[in-house]
Parts: structure tokens; C-alpha cells; sequence
């Protein structure tokens, strides 16, 4: 006669199904901001990284300043544009290195294996640089307008604007690129591919319209073309024009596209 065999406490467990995980929401208020408050109080205890964003925009515009002190009318021209500028590229150089010294360290691997999704995690990082993006870009924009005196047709709060748009849109790619690279090195290297060919296409040294056709098409979906833009119509019309309107309105798409991009590629870990 033939038995069956009892199966072994083992056989049972393995046949057991693993109970899926909660699901967690792609983004709750409370755990962005708890995400914020403590980027926040690490770059409290860091004041190199503080000053590099709140005061080196505002070292570049009073060098730039003095630079065309004989051509007053010079420094206006591009003054504008390069306050939108220059927090781009501190916001997205400081943000870049920060998140993936989270990746490299474990912290963030630490943070995902919490109830903590990657859109928490983004959305709180972009919360807290956004917090810094406002007071470096009220500090330029302030130091611009009231004590070098740069003349701007309409409102400097339009211009506060823009700025504090670019450094959004800055913080952005720096989320973003920072999925791609393995070191604080490589952070740096995405500079010169992500940053340096809309600053050459953006308008800043020539209209666009004078580009060749080629560079104009590549120029007309780089974001910073239309944050120069849009500085150009501040220095231009004293209300608030459409094309103005479309110009903010296409940053700050980017800005949120990016950020969503962020989202969808961030990885606990550098390989």
C-alpha cells in the first residue's frame, strides 16, 4: 500500500504567497514636506552649499555689473537675461550633486524601502530647493534692480518671476540628470550637455532669428530660450504681454515635465 507524504513545514511555507505590499500613494503633503524639512536641516549644517546658491547669482551680476560699468546700456541688455541664468545653473549643479550623495551614501535606498514614494521623494527635494530657489532669486533680482541698477520697462516683479522659474526649472534637471550618473564627477560633466548648448542657443549672445535654421528649430524646444524670452519682454513692454504669458507658462511645463521625468527614473542606487 502506498502512502502520500505529508508535506514538510518548508514545502508549506513555500507554497505559501508572499502577501503583496500596501500600495503607496504616488504623493502625499505630509510626507513631501517631512522630505523637505530634512533636506532643509542637512543644508543647514552645510554653508558652503547655502552660499553657493543664495550669494554667487548675486557675486556674478555685481562682477557682470563693472564689467560694462562704461556701457550701462550693455549690462541692461543682458543683465536680465542673465539673472534668470545664472540660479539655473546653481540650482541645477548643487541639486544634481546633492541627490546623488543621497544615492551613493544608501540614504536614499533607506528612505524607498519607508512609505515613501519616488514622488514624495522628488517632490519634497524640489519643495526644499524651491524654498532656497525663492530667496536667492529675491536676493538677485532686489540686488539687480535697486542697487545696480538695471532698467527694466515693466514690473520687477514679473522679473522676480522668471527668475525664481529658472531656478526651478534648474532644480528640475538637476533631479533629473542625477539618475544617470554614478559619481559627484559625472554630475558635473552633464553641465556642459545639459546646460552650455541652451546657453549658446538661448539668445543670449544673438536673436535666435539670425541662427542658422537648424540651430533656430533645436532653440525653439530648449526651455531656456523661453525664459530669455521672457526677460526680453519685461525689458520691452511695461504690462504683461501674451507672448510673456506663453513663455512663463512653457517653463514652468518644463519645469514640471522634468520633475515628473525625476519621478519615473530615480533609482535607490548607483550601480
Amino acid at each position: 500500500m502506498t502512502t502520500t507524504p505529508t508535506p514538510t513545514p518548508a514545502a508549506t511555507t513555500a507554497a505559501t504567497p508572499t502577501p503583496a505590499p500596501a500600495p503607496i500613494r504616488a504623493l502625499s503633503a505630509s510626507r513631501t514636506t517631512a522630505t523637505a524639512a530634512r533636506v532643509l536641516r542637512q543644508l543647514r549644517h552645510d554653508p558652503r552649499t547655502i552660499a553657493l546658491l543664495i550669494l554667487i547669482p548675486c557675486v556674478m551680476l555685481f562682477l557682470l555689473r563693472y564689467v560694462f560699468d562704461g556701457s550701462p546700456r550693455t549690462f541692461d541688455s543682458i543683465g536680465a537675461s542673465l539673472l534668470g541664468i545664472f540660479p539655473l545653473i546653481t540650482m541645477f549643479l548643487v541639486t544634481s550633486i546633492a541627490t546623488l550623495r543621497e544615492r551613493t551614501s544608501g540614504t536614499l535606498e533607506r528612505l524607498l524601502a519607508m512609505p515613501l514614494g519616488k514622488g514624495d521623494l522628488i517632490a519634497g527635494y524640489a519643495l526644499a530647493f524651491g524654498i532656497l530657489a525663492i530667496i536667492q532669486s529675491a536676493l538677485a533680482t532686489g540686488l539687480a534692480v535697486w542697487v545696480l541698477g538695471l532698467d527694466v520697462t515693466g514690473s520687477p516683479w514679473l522679473l522676480l518671476l522668471v527668475a525664481l522659474l529658472d531656478a526651478l526649472l534648474g532644480t528640475a534637471l538637476g533631479l533629473f540628470v542625477s539618475a544617470f550618473a554614478a559619481s559627484e564627477f559625472q554630475a558635473v560633466q552633464f553641465m556642459p550637455a545639459v546646460i552650455f548648448p541652451q546657453l549658446l542657443l538661448c539668445g543670449l549672445f544673438t536673436p535666435r532669428s539670425n541662427m542658422h535654421p537648424a540651430l533656430e528649430a533645436v532653440s525653439d524646444v530648449l526651455p531656456m530660450s523661453y525664459a530669455v524670452d521672457g526677460m526680453n519682454e519685461i525689458l520691452k513692454h511695461t504690462d504683461m504681454t501674451a507672448t510673456f504669458v506663453r513663455d512663463v507658462l512653457i517653463v514652468a511645463g518644463c519645469a514640471l515635465l522634468v520633475l515628473t521625468l525625476g519621478a519615473a527614473t530615480l533609482r535607490r542606487r548607483t550601480a
